[in-house]
């Protein structure tokens, strides 16, 4: 197989539905964090504002300039992060990146959906690009929960 349609396979249907249909996008009024993250090899880039109330995030928006990858899982993202802990979206972040980078296991329910990525494993230039909604929500989670606990 070529790897231009090795190509066409990773950009499978079920991603290009999930990259059509990205839940929470815009911006929120008053976040109790903000964090922008770009990948610096494809400049996709991924803002996440949300509000946390008792160390869970009970509102999230997200403004998604990526890559179909990107936006999959910022999709997938978007869909599972209400009521989730920092605990939470950090493991589902750091599982993510196993997944991709060492053929680790699936993120933990609900992110178990990010599984749909697996085969872009191979493509080590689009990995920053899919972590991005889930390295930018852990980081405001980190500034949202710490900021209100000072």
């Amino acid at each position: 197989m070529s790897a231009e349609q090795d190509l066409i396979k990773l950009y499978s249907d079920r991603i290009l539905a999930l990259a059509a249909d990205i839940p929470r996008t815009g911006r929120l009024d008053a976040p109790d964090a903000t964090v922008k993250k770009r990948s610096p090899l494809c400049g996709s880039t991924v803002t996440v504002d949300l509000k946390v109330e008792d160390g869970r995030v009970v509102d999230y928006a997200q403004d998604v300039k990526a890559c179909a990858l990107g936006q999959a899982a910022a999709a997938v993202v978007g869909d599972a992060i209400i009521g989730r802990s920092e605990a939470e979206v950090t493991a589902a972040r750091d599982a993510l990146k196993a997944m991709l980078k060492t053929d680790g296991p699936t993120p933990p329910a609900p992110f178990d959906g990010l599984e749909v990525l697996r085969p872009a494993a191979a493509y080590k230039n689009r990995h920053a690009s899919i972590l991005l909604a889930l390295d930018a929500a852990s980081e405001a989670m980190e500034h949202a929960t710490h900021h209100q606990s000072a």
